[in-house]
């Protein structure tokens, strides 16, 4: 067995990857601060609505598809998931992490990165091109960007509610169900199956822009 794509796999998106997801909340601070979130029960209905309906399921099909995209039709591709981001720090969290992801995997060499030029690319876009360019199936980068996308959100949980570790990974293992779903039904959705319908979600990260208070960046 190859095991090396997943070894990769595993160092693009662990927490030791330096792009500065630790920073971002996904608008889950000022949740926590009206309390909408404040409990493991309310945190794991938040997890799972941002999955299955919110930014991590169109995430998650950009990922898809900037894996199988040709490297002419990136472009556009990054184009349509920056305009989609429904905020000022939505836009920020994105394309804050891409351009540092891009940055911290230059030891692992992709063209279509390495040619990028000065553009917008947003985070999931730069894990699908380096993925597919180093051999990762596309299911597994899939789900591990969700994975850790999740487990970045809980981190944050635990630190704002606050949360201690163990109800943390009582909500992870609660949610490995929602994030396979979510990995499964966008491996056959295309770009008009693209749109969310989290509101308070999004409400709540346009909120954060203002909050008096803050840990996070967004």
């Amino acid at each position: 067995m190859d095991s090396l794509p997943l070894l990769r796999l595993l160092t693009w998106l662990s927490p030791a990857f330096p792009t500065g997801a630790f920073a971002y909340s996904h608008g889950l601070e000022w949740s926590v601060e009206t309390g909408d979130v404040a409990d493991e029960a309310s945190l794991i209905a938040w997890l799972q609505d941002t999955l299955a309906h919110g930014g991590l399921w169109s995430d998650v099909l950009f990922l898809r598809h900037a894996h199988r995209a040709d490297p002419e039709h990136l472009p556009a591709l990054a184009e349509l998931a920056t305009a989609l981001a429904p905020s000022s720090e939505r836009r920020l969290e994105t394309l804050a992490q891409g351009a540092a992801f891009r940055q911290a995997a230059t030891p692992w060499p992709a063209s279509a990165l390495t040619n990028w030029g000065d553009a917008p690319l947003p985070y999931c876009i730069a894990v699908g091109v380096l993925a597919s360019s180093q051999g990762v199936a596309e299911d597994e980068a899939a789900i591990a960007y969700l994975h850790a996308a999740t487990a970045n959100f809980i981190s944050a949980a635990i630190r704002l509610i606050p949360l201690g570790q163990m109800a943390g990974l009582r909500v992870q293992a609660a949610i490995e169900a929602d994030s396979l779903a979510a990995a499964e039904a966008s491996r056959a959705a295309g770009l008009d199956d693209l749109g969310t319908a989290a509101w308070a979600a999004d409400i709540a990260a346009m909120q954060h822009e203002t909050q008096y208070t803050r840990l996070f960046r967004t």
